[in-house]
């Protein structure tokens, strides 16, 4: 099932290339971790960084891309804003869209939401533990009650997003704070995904729990359309 599914995985690629710290615990980046992993599941997998030509992100790789991932943090302002413009309008057309962690606060994620996406955060490494809320949704598949992430960045409630579609996962941290970290959207005919671990100092991406959520992330917001939708001015059936 998986094989026919085509993903893309982008990342700035800026973290791990200026600091020592975050090259070691992903040394072909966030997004070579990634596409690794979901290789290994049996997609089909290509990768997208922040200064490559049109930040990877051509009108061929958005047209043979099923489902997205994005990860971005230090360079939001950098993100073109005709490139999401046509991520936009992939996602309306039924792209999948699972946005990562820092991602919350990116160019492409604020426009389909349409609000701010602010909130509370501490880097002190808070132990995460990340309650399963849909028990039954396919995201959830494998999974437990919880996910222990034994250090995380948190984030905290109050969360600036529109009310989930389904929320899937709410999270608890030793510092106090809960935070709504698996949310589920649909805009135009696309699925969106917001899955909140995964800050660039820790290994949270080698977790194989949150890789599950991933790839669970990733069938889920495959596109389900199975044609493009007559929009505009429409001549009328009857005469």
């Amino acid at each position: 099932m998986t094989a026919n599914i085509r993903v893309t995985i982008w990342n700035e690629y800026r973290h791990e290339r200026k600091s020592p710290e975050v090259a070691k615990i992903y040394p072909e980046g966030i997004h070579g971790t990634l596409a690794k992993v979901l290789s290994e599941k049996g997609y089909t997998v290509r990768t997208a960084t922040l200064d490559e030509p049109e930040h990877g992100l051509t009108d061929e790789v958005l047209e043979n891309t099923d489902v997205m991932l994005w990860w971005g943090h230090m360079a939001h302002g950098e993100v073109r804003d005709e490139i999401v413009e046509k991520v936009h309008k992939r996602v309306l057309d039924g792209m999948g869209l699972v946005v990562l962690h820092s991602g919350h606060f990116s160019k492409i994620f604020k426009k389909l939401l349409g609000t701010d996406c602010d909130l509370k955060w501490r880097e002190t490494n808070d132990k995460e533990r990340m309650w399963v809320v849909a028990p039954n949704h396919p995201i959830t598949e494998g999974i437990g009650d919880y996910i222990e992430i034994e250090h995380e960045e948190m984030y905290g409630e109050p969360f600036g997003i529109p009310e989930p579609d389904t929320l899937v996962f709410v999270s608890w941290f030793t510092g106090g704070e809960v935070f709504r970290s698996g949310c589920c959207y649909t805009r135009g005919q696309g699925r969106i995904f917001y899955f909140r671990p995964g800050h660039e100092t820790l290994p949270t991406y080698h977790h194989p729990e949150v890789q599950l959520v991933i790839s669970n992330a990733v069938r889920w917001a495959n596109p389900t359309a199975t044609r493009k939708l007559i929009r505009g001015n429409t001549p009328a059936l009857e005469k």
